[in-house]
Protein backbone atom coordinates (compact mmCIF):
# COMPACT_ATOMS: atom_id res chain seq x y z
CA UNK A 1 0.00 0.00 0.00
CA UNK A 2 1.25 2.98 -0.99
CA UNK A 3 2.00 5.66 2.19
CA UNK A 4 -0.91 8.28 0.68
CA UNK A 5 -3.34 5.68 0.72
CA UNK A 6 -1.96 4.58 4.23
CA UNK A 7 -2.47 7.84 5.41
CA UNK A 8 -6.10 8.31 4.80
CA UNK A 9 -6.98 4.88 5.46
CA UNK A 10 -5.79 5.47 9.35
CA UNK A 11 -7.41 9.05 8.98
CA UNK A 12 -10.59 7.49 8.19
CA UNK A 13 -10.09 4.84 10.89
CA UNK A 14 -9.28 7.23 13.32
CA UNK A 15 -12.42 9.53 12.50
CA UNK A 16 -14.67 6.46 12.68
CA UNK A 17 -13.56 5.65 16.24
CA UNK A 18 -14.06 9.06 17.57
CA UNK A 19 -17.50 8.91 16.22
CA UNK A 20 -18.14 5.31 17.29
CA UNK A 21 -16.78 6.18 21.21
CA UNK A 22 -18.95 9.73 21.08
CA UNK A 23 -22.42 7.31 20.46
CA UNK A 24 -21.73 4.29 22.93
CA UNK A 25 -20.06 6.67 25.60
CA UNK A 26 -22.33 9.81 25.49
CA UNK A 27 -23.51 9.55 28.70
CA UNK A 28 -20.24 9.29 30.33
CA UNK A 29 -19.35 12.61 28.87
CA UNK A 30 -16.95 11.56 26.27
CA UNK A 31 -14.22 14.15 25.91
CA UNK A 32 -12.12 12.93 22.81
CA UNK A 33 -9.74 9.90 22.57
CA UNK A 34 -5.64 9.87 21.31
CA UNK A 35 -4.42 6.34 19.09
CA UNK A 36 -1.21 5.19 19.35
CA UNK A 37 -0.11 2.07 17.09
CA UNK A 38 2.92 -0.07 19.58
CA UNK A 39 4.23 -3.30 18.92
CA UNK A 40 2.25 -4.69 21.46
CA UNK A 41 -1.03 -3.81 20.16
CA UNK A 42 -2.81 -0.37 19.66
CA UNK A 43 -2.93 1.79 22.81
CA UNK A 44 -6.12 4.29 23.17
CA UNK A 45 -6.46 7.18 25.58
CA UNK A 46 -10.13 7.74 26.59
CA UNK A 47 -11.23 11.29 28.23
CA UNK A 48 -14.26 11.29 29.97
CA UNK A 49 -16.18 13.39 32.77
CA UNK A 50 -17.64 10.29 34.66
CA UNK A 51 -14.89 7.37 33.94
CA UNK A 52 -16.88 4.64 36.17
CA UNK A 53 -19.67 4.47 33.66
CA UNK A 54 -17.17 3.85 30.69
CA UNK A 55 -15.60 0.98 32.57
CA UNK A 56 -18.91 -0.40 34.21
CA UNK A 57 -19.15 -2.54 37.03
CA UNK A 58 -16.80 -5.33 36.87
CA UNK A 59 -15.43 -3.78 33.95
CA UNK A 60 -18.25 -5.06 32.07
CA UNK A 61 -18.74 -1.94 29.78
CA UNK A 62 -15.12 -1.62 28.98
CA UNK A 63 -14.81 -5.37 27.64
CA UNK A 64 -17.36 -4.67 25.49
CA UNK A 65 -16.31 -2.03 24.20
CA UNK A 66 -12.92 -3.36 23.53
CA UNK A 67 -14.74 -6.49 22.14
CA UNK A 68 -16.58 -4.03 19.33
CA UNK A 69 -13.12 -2.33 18.24
CA UNK A 70 -11.45 -5.51 17.56
CA UNK A 71 -14.51 -6.80 15.30
CA UNK A 72 -15.53 -3.91 13.59
CA UNK A 73 -12.27 -2.19 13.07
CA UNK A 74 -10.13 -4.67 13.13
CA UNK A 75 -7.41 -3.47 15.94
CA UNK A 76 -5.17 -5.90 16.83
CA UNK A 77 -5.35 -6.23 21.26
CA UNK A 78 -6.87 -2.95 21.78
CA UNK A 79 -5.85 -1.74 25.23
CA UNK A 80 -8.06 1.08 26.57
CA UNK A 81 -6.78 3.67 29.06
CA UNK A 82 -9.60 6.16 30.68
CA UNK A 83 -8.58 9.20 32.30
CA UNK A 84 -11.04 11.46 34.15
CA UNK A 85 -11.20 14.96 32.75
CA UNK A 86 -10.27 17.03 35.34
CA UNK A 87 -12.25 20.50 34.45
CA UNK A 88 -14.84 19.51 31.81
CA UNK A 89 -15.98 23.06 31.49
CA UNK A 90 -12.29 23.19 29.48
CA UNK A 91 -13.01 20.18 27.47
CA UNK A 92 -14.60 21.36 24.34
CA UNK A 93 -15.90 18.16 23.61
CA UNK A 94 -17.82 18.14 26.85
CA UNK A 95 -18.70 21.72 26.08
CA UNK A 96 -20.36 21.02 22.79
CA UNK A 97 -21.85 17.86 23.68
CA UNK A 98 -23.66 19.93 26.78
CA UNK A 99 -24.76 23.04 24.42
CA UNK A 100 -26.32 20.61 21.91
CA UNK A 101 -28.26 18.34 24.96
CA UNK A 102 -29.69 22.18 25.79
CA UNK A 103 -30.63 22.78 22.52
CA UNK A 104 -32.66 20.02 22.35
CA UNK A 105 -34.00 20.00 26.03
CA UNK A 106 -35.56 23.78 24.04
CA UNK A 107 -32.98 26.13 25.47
CA UNK A 108 -33.10 29.87 23.70
CA UNK A 109 -29.81 29.16 21.52
CA UNK A 110 -29.09 32.75 22.74
CA UNK A 111 -29.38 32.12 26.30
CA UNK A 112 -27.70 28.45 26.20
CA UNK A 113 -24.76 30.12 24.25
CA UNK A 114 -24.07 32.72 26.49
CA UNK A 115 -24.26 30.61 29.58
CA UNK A 116 -22.27 28.14 27.79
CA UNK A 117 -18.89 30.76 26.78
CA UNK A 118 -19.61 32.33 30.51
CA UNK A 119 -18.43 29.36 32.42
CA UNK A 120 -15.57 28.91 29.62
CA UNK A 121 -14.16 32.00 30.81
CA UNK A 122 -15.20 31.76 34.56
CA UNK A 123 -13.29 28.49 34.39
CA UNK A 124 -10.09 30.23 33.36
CA UNK A 125 -10.13 29.95 29.82
CA UNK A 126 -8.04 32.34 28.22
CA UNK A 127 -10.07 32.53 25.06
CA UNK A 128 -13.56 30.77 23.43
CA UNK A 129 -15.61 31.10 20.60
CA UNK A 130 -19.02 29.12 19.87
CA UNK A 131 -20.72 28.73 16.81
CA UNK A 132 -23.99 27.41 15.98
CA UNK A 133 -25.59 26.84 12.28
CA UNK A 134 -28.63 25.35 10.95
CA UNK A 135 -32.18 26.38 11.80
CA UNK A 136 -31.93 27.99 15.02
CA UNK A 137 -35.18 30.09 14.98
CA UNK A 138 -36.96 29.74 11.76
CA UNK A 139 -37.14 27.88 8.62
CA UNK A 140 -34.07 29.68 7.32
CA UNK A 141 -30.90 28.50 8.87
CA UNK A 142 -27.96 30.87 9.61
CA UNK A 143 -25.09 31.19 11.37
CA UNK A 144 -24.56 32.53 15.11
CA UNK A 145 -21.57 33.12 16.56
CA UNK A 146 -20.63 34.15 20.91
CA UNK A 147 -16.87 34.96 21.42
CA UNK A 148 -14.63 35.78 24.14
CA UNK A 149 -11.11 36.41 24.63
CA UNK A 150 -8.51 35.76 22.04
CA UNK A 151 -8.74 32.61 20.12
CA UNK A 152 -6.46 31.36 17.15
CA UNK A 153 -8.06 30.66 13.98
CA UNK A 154 -4.82 29.43 11.57
CA UNK A 155 -1.59 28.13 11.91
CA UNK A 156 0.64 25.79 14.14
CA UNK A 157 -0.92 27.45 17.32
CA UNK A 158 -4.82 26.42 16.04
CA UNK A 159 -3.80 23.05 15.55
CA UNK A 160 -1.94 22.55 19.04
CA UNK A 161 -3.02 25.28 21.11
CA UNK A 162 -6.73 25.30 20.50
CA UNK A 163 -8.73 22.77 21.60
CA UNK A 164 -11.60 21.60 19.21
CA UNK A 165 -14.93 20.10 19.76
CA UNK A 166 -18.09 19.34 17.39
CA UNK A 167 -21.50 18.34 18.66
CA UNK A 168 -25.03 17.81 17.25
CA UNK A 169 -28.33 18.88 18.09
CA UNK A 170 -31.63 17.13 16.41
CA UNK A 171 -34.39 20.08 16.59
CA UNK A 172 -37.75 19.32 14.75
CA UNK A 173 -36.89 22.00 12.23
CA UNK A 174 -33.68 20.63 11.64
CA UNK A 175 -30.27 19.89 12.91
CA UNK A 176 -28.13 22.21 14.08
CA UNK A 177 -24.04 22.26 14.16
CA UNK A 178 -22.13 22.91 17.56
CA UNK A 179 -18.80 23.83 16.73
CA UNK A 180 -16.51 25.11 19.82
CA UNK A 181 -13.23 26.45 20.61
CA UNK A 182 -11.33 27.22 23.71
CA UNK A 183 -7.86 27.87 24.45
CA UNK A 184 -6.71 26.56 27.91
CA UNK A 185 -5.31 28.55 30.75
CA UNK A 186 -1.40 28.87 30.87
CA UNK A 187 -1.41 28.23 26.83
CA UNK A 188 2.14 29.68 25.57
CA UNK A 189 1.03 31.31 21.96
CA UNK A 190 3.70 32.46 19.82
CA UNK A 191 2.85 36.60 19.92
CA UNK A 192 2.83 36.48 23.59
CA UNK A 193 6.01 38.76 25.54
CA UNK A 194 6.56 40.08 29.07
CA UNK A 195 7.73 43.45 30.51
CA UNK A 196 9.79 43.52 33.19
CA UNK A 197 8.90 46.47 35.38
CA UNK A 198 11.99 45.81 38.09
CA UNK A 199 14.66 44.33 35.45
CA UNK A 200 17.75 46.50 35.73
CA UNK A 201 18.84 47.56 32.83
CA UNK A 202 22.50 47.91 33.21
CA UNK A 203 22.59 44.52 34.73
CA UNK A 204 21.69 43.33 31.04
CA UNK A 205 23.91 45.33 29.52
CA UNK A 206 26.91 43.67 31.58
CA UNK A 207 25.61 40.27 31.02
CA UNK A 208 25.12 41.09 27.19
CA UNK A 209 28.64 42.95 26.79
CA UNK A 210 30.09 39.40 28.74
CA UNK A 211 28.98 37.29 25.95
CA UNK A 212 30.03 39.65 23.05
CA UNK A 213 33.21 38.74 21.23
CA UNK A 214 35.59 41.83 20.85
CA UNK A 215 37.14 43.52 17.78
CA UNK A 216 40.26 41.81 18.23
CA UNK A 217 38.60 37.83 18.46
CA UNK A 218 36.58 39.26 15.60
CA UNK A 219 39.58 40.14 13.42
CA UNK A 220 41.49 37.20 14.61
CA UNK A 221 38.21 34.98 12.95
CA UNK A 222 38.87 36.26 9.65
CA UNK A 223 40.30 34.09 6.97
CA UNK A 224 42.75 35.46 4.29
CA UNK A 225 40.87 36.93 0.85
CA UNK A 226 41.58 35.15 -1.91
CA UNK A 227 43.38 37.68 -4.41
CA UNK A 228 45.68 39.38 -2.11
CA UNK A 229 49.16 39.52 -1.91
CA UNK A 230 51.04 37.19 0.53
CA UNK A 231 52.39 38.51 3.62
CA UNK A 232 55.45 37.41 5.66
CA UNK A 233 55.81 37.81 9.32
CA UNK A 234 59.64 38.67 10.52
CA UNK A 235 60.70 39.36 14.34
CA UNK A 236 62.19 42.49 14.74
CA UNK A 237 64.68 43.03 17.49
CA UNK A 238 62.37 44.95 20.25
CA UNK A 239 60.22 41.67 19.98
CA UNK A 240 57.51 43.27 17.63
CA UNK A 241 56.34 41.80 14.56
CA UNK A 242 56.57 43.92 11.15
CA UNK A 243 54.70 42.62 8.12
CA UNK A 244 56.37 43.01 4.87
CA UNK A 245 55.27 42.38 1.31
CA UNK A 246 57.03 39.68 -0.37
CA UNK A 247 57.56 41.58 -3.92
CA UNK A 248 56.75 39.18 -7.03
CA UNK A 249 59.83 38.90 -9.73
CA UNK A 250 58.89 40.55 -12.74
CA UNK A 251 59.96 38.64 -16.15
CA UNK A 252 59.84 40.07 -19.48
CA UNK A 253 59.15 37.83 -22.63
CA UNK A 254 61.01 38.62 -25.59
CA UNK A 255 59.19 39.85 -28.43
CA UNK A 256 58.56 38.31 -31.60
CA UNK A 257 59.92 39.72 -34.91
CA UNK A 258 57.75 37.53 -37.36
CA UNK A 259 54.57 39.18 -35.00
CA UNK A 260 56.07 43.24 -35.44
CA UNK A 261 56.22 42.10 -39.39
CA UNK A 262 52.84 41.10 -39.84
CA UNK A 263 51.68 43.93 -37.71
CA UNK A 264 53.58 46.41 -40.37
CA UNK A 265 52.44 45.22 -42.74
CA UNK A 266 48.79 45.40 -42.00
CA UNK A 267 48.89 48.88 -41.13
CA UNK A 268 50.72 49.61 -44.90
CA UNK A 269 47.81 47.85 -45.94
CA UNK A 270 45.06 49.87 -43.92
CA UNK A 271 47.02 52.95 -45.49
CA UNK A 272 47.04 51.19 -48.95
CA UNK A 273 43.50 50.95 -48.62
CA UNK A 274 42.97 54.91 -47.51
CA UNK A 275 44.41 56.25 -50.27
CA UNK A 276 42.60 54.47 -52.76
CA UNK A 277 39.48 55.27 -51.47
CA UNK A 278 40.35 59.32 -51.02
CA UNK A 279 41.09 59.07 -54.95
CA UNK A 280 37.54 57.50 -55.85
CA UNK A 281 35.99 59.89 -53.97
CA UNK A 282 37.46 62.78 -55.94
CA UNK A 283 36.68 61.08 -59.54
CA UNK A 284 33.22 60.81 -58.38
CA UNK A 285 32.87 64.16 -57.34
CA UNK A 286 34.51 65.20 -60.47
CA UNK A 287 32.21 63.53 -62.68
CA UNK A 288 29.38 65.08 -60.61
CA UNK A 289 30.54 68.36 -60.89
CA UNK A 290 30.60 67.66 -65.01
CA UNK A 291 26.88 66.34 -65.43
CA UNK A 292 25.88 69.45 -63.20
CA UNK A 293 27.61 71.75 -66.09
CA UNK A 294 26.06 69.88 -68.84
CA UNK A 295 22.33 70.01 -67.70
CA UNK A 296 22.91 73.66 -66.67
CA UNK A 297 23.99 74.50 -70.14
CA UNK A 298 21.26 71.73 -71.45
CA UNK A 299 18.35 74.37 -69.73
CA UNK A 300 20.16 77.67 -71.12
CA UNK A 301 20.01 76.61 -75.10
CA UNK A 302 16.33 75.74 -74.16
CA UNK A 303 15.67 78.94 -72.89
Amino acid sequence: MADEHEFIQNGMQRSQIDEFFATELERAGYGGMEVAKTPMGTQIVLKAEKPGMVIGKGGKNIRKVTRQLEERFDLEDPQIDVQEVDEPDLNAQIVADRLANALERGWYFRKAGHTTIDRIMDAGALGAEIVLSGKVTGARSRVEKFNRGYVKHNGEPAEDIVDHGLGTAVMKLGTIGVNVKIIPPGAQLPDDFRIHDDADVEDLIADTAETDEGVEEILDDVEEVPGEEPVAETADTDGEVEATEIDEEVTEEPVDEEIIEEVSEEIEDGDATDAAESELEEDIEAEAAELVAEMEAEEEDDN
